[in-house]
């Protein structure tokens, strides 16, 4: 159980931030857990790390103005399924678990790290302008959630459940939302009648 609450965690760092939570695996956990993550542990660790950085500093610069948000996340909507289950991997082969379930477990990570994204999404569509201090706390939250999948999963595994369930209620109050700016009689198919597109 601990092993699925270290995976969930990692994921759902990978769900708010790609490049990120790889970063700071490479920094602080070194060639011990680097080697362990797939496909890039084939790949030279300083081109890694290079890109890496390259791609965390364009991810803090471009989610500042509108347009460049509506670029990283969509390039965040494409890659957070695989970075997803590459960090559930990782964290489930550093934990030691069975050969046989650490593909189970980095599908989980790659779904929960798509969820958080697609509601982020959700967000920024419903919102247009997110404030700027709610992406740094993004950006602190994800880098807690990579400590705490290795070094304390239980707090960081909860903190992932809670993420989950405020996703699930976002799409429900969202859906109520959108049902609600139809008429009476439409309310299975809200876009019916509209001039204007969402």
């Amino acid at each position: 159980m601990i092993e699925l609450l270290a995976v969930l965690s990692a994921s759902a760092a990978a769900g708010m931030r790609i490049a990120l939570p790889l970063l700071v695996i490479g920094l602080l956990y070194g060639e011990d857990l680097w080697s362990k993550v797939p496909l890039l542990s084939h790949v030279s660790p300083p081109l890694l790390m290079g890109v890496l950085v390259a791609w965390s500093l364009g991810e803090l610069i471009f989610s500042k103005d509108r347009l460049g948000r509506r670029f990283v996340q969509t390039v965040q909507l494409v890659f957070s399924p695989f970075v997803g289950a590459i960090m559930g991997i990782a964290v489930a082969q550093a934990t030691g678990i069975p050969d046989w379930l650490v593909g189970l477990l980095g599908a989980i990570g790659g779904l929960l790290a798509l969820v958080l994204q697609l509601v982020q999404l959700g967000w920024l569509f419903r919102l247009r302008n997110i404030p700027l201090w709610v992406i740094f706390l993004q950006d602190v939250l994800c880098v807690l959630l990579v400590l705490f999948a290795l070094d304390a999963p239980s707090q960081g595994g909860l903190i992932a459940l809670v993420l989950l369930w405020l996703a699930i209620r976002s799409s429900k109050e969202w859906h109520r939302w959108y049902a609600a700016q139809a008429t009476a009689g439409d309310r299975s198919n809200p876009r019916h009648h509209k001039r204007d597109p969402d």
